[in-house]
Formats: structure tokens, C-alpha cells, sequence
């Protein structure tokens, strides 16, 4: 079965974030705000990336959806960033509803043939387990029957961390959560034409049959100023790594404190005006 994964990098969709904005332009500006970048960059870079390039199961695509204006130095950084990872694609979208652009995005990597899929999302700040694909795929495997007559199922790893990173190095917090975005993959019966992008997250559970796995530990979710729904994960209740669990977060997700800290050190540093 193919595994797809899809991530939004500061795309400029029409809708999908909380903060409005009037035009596209507007909402570009926004995005690509110097300080903005270099935070996401930072989370992308000591999360996201590490925890795509480690996986267990190197048999799947991670599409990453970016706008058409996204500007330099930024989009040189991002393509250089994911350059040695073969399973990263870097799609150019226009402006469009966040939803219907993820959505065809993955039917087009699907082909019109829409074989059996596993489908995922990940946030441009969240870590993966390195085995998720990997455990994904079993589940689905090992589910065959259960799922005969059910065209889609979802499958979720429920436990995790909630995390902010600094230059301090990596606080964080247990997190069992309910249909969250990360941890979570739907399975797609061949010539189905519905994606991940067509549900929302939170209520699949509604729509179809659900297979829930406590363990491992399989996502980090990245708290900090620029969350979207920042009022909604607010830091609390967290601590600094003790050395047990920095080493969890390297063998889990290949997540370096030590590279959090180096990376966001450099993003508090002064910078000069070049």
C-alpha cells in the first residue's frame, strides 16, 4: 500500500488559519515575516525534519505543500534542508482552501488509479515517532479483516508529548490526547477517492471504525508563540528534560536537545543588517 504524508509549510491558503486576513497578500506578508520563518524553520528543522529523515520504513512519500511566493532565503533553505531526504516532495500551490489544496495534492501523487493508502498529516513544527510508518503499515496489515467491509479506518497512536523548545534546551509534558493530528493515519481502500484532507481530525471517529494504540510514544507537539491556536496550547505543567528523557526524544523521534539548543540560540542571537 502506498503512505503518504502531507504537510503545509506557510502556505497561504485561502482560510485555515485562526488569524484572518483580507487578501493574499496580506496573508503573505504574514507568513513570510523574517521572524516568523526563522521560528518555523527552527521548529522544522530540530522536529519535523529529524524525526521524517529517521524513520524505520523508508517506503513513503511526505508531500509539503508551500505557496508560489514563498521568498529567498527561505525557499533555498527549505529545499536545501530536504535535499538528502528522498522522501520528501516539495509541492508549489496556488492559493486555494488549505483543505482542497492538501486534498490534491495527495490524489496527484496518488495517480487516478487510487491505490490502497495509508494517509498522514504532520505540522511543520511536530515530531514523528521514527517507526510510525513502519507500526502504521502493521496495524493496517495485521487489521485486514476487520476492515473488509470498511472503506476507510483510522488508526491512531493516542500518546505523546507536548513540548516547548528554546534555547534552554526542551521542557515538555505526558500528553494522552484524542485525535490530534499527529499520531494519527487513516487507511484508504483501493479507488477510494476521499483523502485525510477530507475529514477533520478531531472527529473521525464519528465517521468511521478507529483503532487506538497507547504505545509507544509516538508524536511531539510543539508549543510556542507563533501556534496558530496558541491561546488554545498555552506551555503549562512542563519540565526540563531529565537526561532519560533526552535520550527518549533522540532514540524516539531523533530529536537532539542539544541541536535545539544550538539552533535557538542562533535564532535569539542579534542580527546585524547585513
Amino acid at each position: 500500500m502506498r503512505v503518504i504524508g502531507i504537510c503545509r509549510f506557510s502556505y497561504p491558503a485561502l482560510g485555515g488559519f485562526k488569524r484572518m486576513h483580507d487578501t493574499v497578500a496580506d496573508r503573505e506578508a504574514y507568513l513570510y515575516g523574517s521572524a516568523r520563518m526563522a521560528l518555523r524553520f527552527a521548529h522544522f528543522e530540530t522536529l519535523t525534519l529529524p524525526s521524517v529523515r529517521a524513520q524505520t520504513d523508508p517506503d513513503f512519500t511526505f508531500l509539503i505543500v508551500i505557496g508560489q511566493n514563498m521568498p529567498e532565503p527561505w525557499l533555498t533553505k527549505l529545499r536545501t534542508l530536504c535535499a538528502p531526504v528522498p522522501q520528501i516532495k516539495i509541492v508549489e500551490c496556488e492559493p486555494l482552501k488549505h483543505r482542497l489544496a492538501l486534498q490534491l495534492a495527495i490524489q496527484d501523487e496518488l495517480g487516478e488509479g487510487r491505490p490502497e493508502s495509508l494517509q498522514f498529516r504532520l505540522d511543520d513544527d511536530d515530531a514523528m515517532g521514527v517507526d510510525f510508518v513502519e507500526l502504521a503499515r502493521s496495524v493496517a496489515r495485521r487489521t485486514a479483516r476487520l476492515r473488509r467491509r470498511q472503506p476507510r479506518t483510522a488508526i491512531e497512536f493516542n500518546t505523546g508529548y507536548a513540548a516547548t523548545l528554546s534555547s534552554d534546551g526542551i521542557i515538555a509534558k505526558d500528553v494522552i490526547s484524542a485525535f490530534w493530528a499527529c499520531g494519527l493515519a487513516v487507511h484508504f481502500a483501493d479507488g477510494d477517492n476521499k483523502t485525510i484532507m477530507n475529514f477533520g481530525h478531531h472527529k473521525l471517529h464519528h465517521v468511521m471504525p478507529s483503532i487506538i494504540h497507547p504505545h509507544p510514544s509516538m508524536y511531539i507537539r510543539a508549543k510556542h508563540t507563533d501556534n496558530d491556536s496558541e491561546a488554545k496550547f498555552r506551555p503549562r505543567n512542563m519540565k526540563p528534560l531529565s537526561d532519560t528523557q533526552s535520550q527518549i526524544f533522540k532514540d524516539r523521534f531523533n530529536v537532539d536537545e542539544e541541536q535545539a539548543r544550538a539552533v535557538f540560540a542562533a535564532l535569539d542571537a542579534p542580527r546585524g543588517r547585513g
